[in-house]
């Protein structure tokens, strides 16, 4: 079954900035009707030249310890969201690559798993230190191809490394049960095991914690992994791959492949080696991957869409509200599937937090990635831009009023003006459905029935989140709501060690925390009999 959705195999660009040696793209280049700032682009051509000459931009696949070329020798083009600039071609992978690289992972998973846990922990600890050592410029690379602030990309790189950290110590923690049998002569116990062969699929929203937060207790279980980056940001994985060979984890453990997202998809599924699924990524293809494993029945677990409500009740402290949202909706430019889609403002203080926050907005600083002081960067590609106009534009036409922002930034490319839309009515396409986007869509409601309600009228179950002075209501709420995930009085809530994951149509299953190691083990009943 296809994986159409996961990615886009080829983007618009603008003519290259930096000269690589990876050989040209077999696509045609396109210069952005909205010219780019010379400035941004001369930064970004200056970080992406160090990079290259530091080792850190990759250009090809890594399957079984090598860097591999497509074997059809077709590449595409990875671009600077900020300036449109192409950083360099990567290939551009498919089914028989995928194959070879199951093939590897296979191989390697027979002497890895017997590792001891304490062998496998000191290696996995090793590319910890690793990935810290080297978080400045494995936050530069993101920030150059997927466009977020600096300093939030330099946070996801440590946010990242806590899970390869975090279930570097759980691997020696890996326990099984012993049973009082109800006959003396037998003696019962439970082992648990890597399940195996992992195939790890992940988005461009986050290029390095999506995947440590899936390869990290995969590795620590004793499963290898082929992992399928997003196209549009690979080259964050790829230097991952390569630091996790210098840490010691050997060829095969980790193997990454990218390209046409179908194709990639369909080999992992069909493959018998392959003994589980992981996903974060939308719900449509999701769906699809679950349909898919049933026919080897492969473990699957799945981290999909959002709708998450951020209800902020008359006794809420302002301030901490305030806080709260501004982080949990602007964040990575509202490019997270756990950011609030739909603010949920009580009736007593709707026009007072409408203001204090529609200033708190404006006040934010739009730019590049690498430009002081900045909040937001640029969307991921034209495609999100469009998204976000069309939400927009369908909330005005059905009565909404836009407070702040509501259309393309000056800046041109990819970059949206952070918007606060009111008067929302839960039949508008921002109630609906995620926006991606930095548009925070105000609605009002009148009791804390009425917020339960609403913020349960979604097939989503992913996060939520509350704001409220009340200790009783905080603990009403937080259990009323059909949600995996829930905040009180916080916008930021994720860490490596709680459970992150959804309800509903959200996806299956649990990653972070000692349950994240659960989704990589079997669990084995042993009977041994006539033990008198």
């Amino acid at each position: 079954m296809g994986l159409g959705g996961i990615g886009i195999a080829f983007r618009r660009c603008s003519p290259s900035f930096l000269s690589m040696r990876f050989g040209a793209c077999h696509q045609p280049r396109f210069t952005s009707a909205v010219m780019f700032s010379h400035q941004m682009s001369t930064n970004a051509e200056s970080v992406a030249a160090r990079l290259n000459s530091a080792g850190f931009i990759r250009s090809q696949g890594f399957i079984g310890g090598k860097w591999t070329d497509a074997y059809d020798g077709k590449t595409i083009e990875v671009c600077n969201p900020a300036t449109g600039g192409v950083i360099t071609n990567v290939s551009c992978m498919g089914g028989r690559e995928t194959n070879d690289a199951i093939a590897s992972a296979h191989e390697t998973f027979l002497s890895w798993s017997k590792l001891t846990a304490a062998e496998r922990s000191k290696r996995l600890r090793k590319w910890y230190e690793l990935i810290m050592d080297h978080k400045d410029e494995l936050g530069q690379l993101m920030t150059l191809e997927q466009g977020k602030p600096l300093k939030e990309a330099i946070g996801e790189v440590s946010y990242g490394a806590s899970f390869i950290e975090f279930y570097a110590e759980e691997a020696k923690r890996v326990y099984g049960d012993i049973i009082p049998a109800a006959m003396s002569d037998r003696r019962l116990f439970v082992l648990k095991q890597p399940v195996g062969v992992v195939g790890a699929i992940t988005p461009w929203n986050f290029p390095l914690a999506m995947i440590t937060r899936k390869v990290a207790p995969a590795l620590a279980c004793g499963c290898t992994v082929v992992v399928k980056p997003s196209e549009l940001t690979p080259l964050t994985a790829l230097a991952a791959a390569e630091l996790s060979i210098q840490a010691g984890i050997p060829p095969g453990a980790v193997n990454v492949v990218m390209g046409n997202a179908s194709d990639i998809g369909d080999a992992l599924l069909a493959s018998p080696q392959v003994r589980k699924i992981t996903f974060t990524g939308s719900t449509a293809v999701g769906k699809k991957l679950m349909a898919g494993a049933a026919g080897t029945v492969k473990k699957v677990s799945l981290e999909l869409g959002g709708n998450a409500p951020c209800i902020i009740f008359d006794d809420a402290d302002l301030d901490v509200a305030l806080k709260g949202t501004l982080a949990t909706k602007f964040r990575n430019s509202g490019q997270t599937c756990v950011c609030a889609n739909r603010v949920l403002v009580q009736e007593g203080i709707y026009d007072k937090f409408a203001s204090a926050f529609s200033k708190a907005v404006e006040d934010m600083k739009v730019g590049d990635g690498f430009g002081e002081g900045v909040g937001q960067g640029p969307l991921i590609n034209d495609a999100a831009v469009r998204k976000v106009e069309s939400f927009v534009e369908d909330a005005i036409s059905k009565g909404a009023k836009v407070l702040i922002g509501g259309k393309k930034h000056s800046l041109g490319m990819t970059f949206y003006e952070p918007t606060v839309i009111a008067d929302v009515k839960s039949e508008m396409l921002l109630s609906r459905e995620e926006v991606f986007g930095p548009v925070a869509p105000l609605l009002k409601f009148k009791t804390e029935e009425d917020a339960i309600r609403m913020a349960n009228d979604t097939n989503a179950g992913l996060a939520a989140y509350i704001f409220t002075s009340s200790i009783q209501r905080s603990w009403r709420v937080s259990e009323a709501l059909e949600y995996g995930l829930v905040g009180v009085n916080e916008g930021i809530i994720s860490t490596e060690v709680a459970p992150f994951g959804g309800m509903k149509q959200s996806g299956l299953g649990r990653e972070g925390s000692k349950y994240g190691m659960d989704e990589y083990l079997e669990i084995k009943y042993v009977c041994l009999g006539n033990m008198n």
